[in-house]
């Protein structure tokens, strides 16, 4: 995900306050559009379809790049190890060390 569409979804949650057991989000005429052509399309039945929908993808997107960064992590640590250049320990002996 690029810091545009980053910015995107924060303006867009910023509008949405919540009020007692209901929501009341202001999200703008773009927005709406786009909320409108998901119903008429049959995506969603109506729009706290649209909006329910809207957050499970965002909440996956979040959780896709966070394992993006992990594996991306992983990967410079790995190399680093590779390289010599971290100091390892075998298991056994930190299983010693811990009294496992």
């Amino acid at each position: 995900m690029n810091d545009t569409s980053n910015i995107h979804y924060l303006y867009t949650l910023r509008y949405i306050k919540y009020t007692g057991d209901f929501l009341n989000a202001d999200l703008g005429v773009p927005y709406e559009t786009i909320m409108k052509k998901a119903i008429e399309k049959g995506y969603a039945g109506n729009q706290t379809e649209v909006l329910r929908q809207a957050l499970l993808n965002y909440e996956r997107m979040i959780e896709e790049e966070e394992k993006e960064l992990v594996t991306k992590a992983v990967k410079i640590e790995m190399g680093e190890v590779k390289a010599g250049t971290i100091k390892t320990k075998p298991f056994g002996e930190v299983k010693k060390k811990f009294g496992w």
